[in-house]
């Protein structure tokens, strides 16, 4: 069997770089277009990104974690790395999509595969009415801000926000409140990823609000609406000694 054509791809720091090239000089390069394989080297903020560059390409993406946390990452070994992609396991993701509205009336709109997130701009607690599905659930939530986030990106904010993790093939997506103010006890809620989130910030000249689709910012957000677009993918690689299940099933016996 011929072996796949790879295409390394690094993120800008020093580590990443020099193990670009120590990859490179081992395996050879092929530029992105024909490439069979795109390599990622760095964190999961950049495994993302190249996710979105190269959704709907087709072109797997297995990472190696050259950045801090890595969740979204396999190990970073030089050694059998031909092997260690034949053996790798696929896992199709879905992205969000987020149409942001700002103060002016201009449309935006953005793909995020992490979460979409809105964030207070000033020292005000932002007022936010939820609907979800056309239906209102939330009248005026006030907090510093709240997210949309996919299985995948369940592990990063998300979790750090105090919201649930996400098998990865589940159905849902997870709607998690930061620093929720009033009503002071709701932890959010688990959606079906068929959902309409519609987000209406009130008060938006006193309590300014921005949007965040993964690394894409929308300032003083009015009205964001999100929904999983399940028309776009994309394809990450596993090692299959370490699935993103056993990461999952780890990560929440963690104590």
């Amino acid at each position: 069997m011929a072996k796949p054509s790879i295409c390394f791809l690094a993120n800008s720091t020093d580590t990443a770089q020099q193990s670009q090239d120590a990859l490179i000089e081992r395996y050879g390069q092929t530029d992105a277009e024909h490439a069979d394989v795109i390599v990622a080297l760095g964190g999961d903020g950049f495994m993302l990104q190249t996710q979105l560059d190269f959704m709907d390409s087709g072109k797997p993406v297995y990472g190696m974690n050259k950045g801090t946390v890595g969740f979204l990452m396999n190990e970073y070994r030089e050694d059998d790395l031909h092997a260690r992609l034949a053996r790798a396991l696929k896992a199709t993701i879905h992205p969000l999509q987020m149409v942001a509205i700002d103060e002016d009336g201009n449309r935006h709109e953005s793909m995020a595969f992490n979460e979409v997130s809105l964030f207070r701009q000033s020292h005000q607690a932002a007022r936010l009415r939820i609907v979800i599905d056309g239906k209102e659930r939330m009248a005026a939530l006030s907090c510093d801000g709240i997210m949309v986030a996919t299985p995948q990106g369940s592990t990063a904010y998300n979790l750090s926000a105090h919201g649930p993790i996400l098998p990865l093939k589940a159905p849902l997506l997870a709607l998690t409140p930061v620093s929720p103010f009033r009503p002071r006890n709701w932890r959010g809620a688990l959606l079906p990823n068929t959902a309409e989130v519609q987000i209406t910030v009130l008060e938006p000249d006193k309590r300014p609000v921005n949007a965040v689709a993964d690394n894409t910012e929308i300032k003083s957000a009015v009205e964001v609406f999100i929904h999983e677009d399940r028309d776009k993918s994309g394809i990450l690689l596993f090692d299959e000694e370490h699935t993103w299940e056993e990461r999952i099933l780890d990560e929440q016996f963690r104590y």
